[in-house]
């Protein structure tokens, strides 16, 4: 059950866990399943938990002021889940997580975070997954201010076509930015 994830430590980390951190990373993360549509988090709860998906889908959204679904973050196999700010700095959430097919994770506590970081795998794993977030989120910024809505949805295609393939297109439009009719009308030139 462990083993991807230990996997995902070492490749992020370039080290290998020795058998007492395999061993202490499995007595702090514990399995949580997840029912499709079932909410990880909910607006306005703390984040509770940080989850690393070993099977299924989840996506991250909030609820504009007129009601629309403005997703984040849509999540597969080998990602992390959570609510940073909410998560580390203990405040109540603005967004919602929900898994959107059954999902399989393991999860740690905000108050395990310090015993996980004993772990120099651990601790660099975080690093790089730090770095990797910020420059995805200056590319994310950057295709959201210079490119139209084919081009974001080619370069999202390119980059994650697994998620493509799991997630319906209105979720794929919101995460990109444009409205579901929009993505559908500048998609057509690109099958043929």
């Amino acid at each position: 059950m462990y083993d991807p994830l230990f996997d995902y430590i070492e490749r992020y980390s370039d080290a290998q866990l020795l058998p007492f951190d395999r061993d202490r990373i499995a007595s702090i993360m514990k399995p949580k399943k997840l029912r499709r549509k079932q909410l990880f988090l909910e607006e306005g709860s703390i984040c509770a938990y940080t989850g690393f998906i070993l099977k299924g889908a989840v996506r991250q959204f909030s609820i504009s002021e007129n009601g629309m679904e403005c997703i984040n973050q849509l999540c597969i196999e080998n990602w992390w889940i959570t609510d940073r700010e909410s998560f580390i700095h203990r405040i109540p959430s603005t967004y919602y997580i929900e898994a959107w097919e059954d999902t399989d994770l393991l999860v740690f506590r905000r108050s395990d975070l310090d015993l996980l970081l004993e772990i120099p795998a651990i601790q660099r794993m975080f690093w790089k997954m730090s770095e990797n977030n910020h420059i995805a989120f200056q590319k994310r910024l950057d295709a959201a201010i210079s490119l139209n809505a084919l081009q974001r949805y080619e370069r999202f295609l390119r980059c994650y076509p697994e998620i493509v393939q799991r997630f319906p297109l209105h979720h794929i439009a919101s995460y990109l930015g444009v409205v579901k009719e929009t993505l559908s009308r500048v998609r057509k030139p690109s099958k043929m």
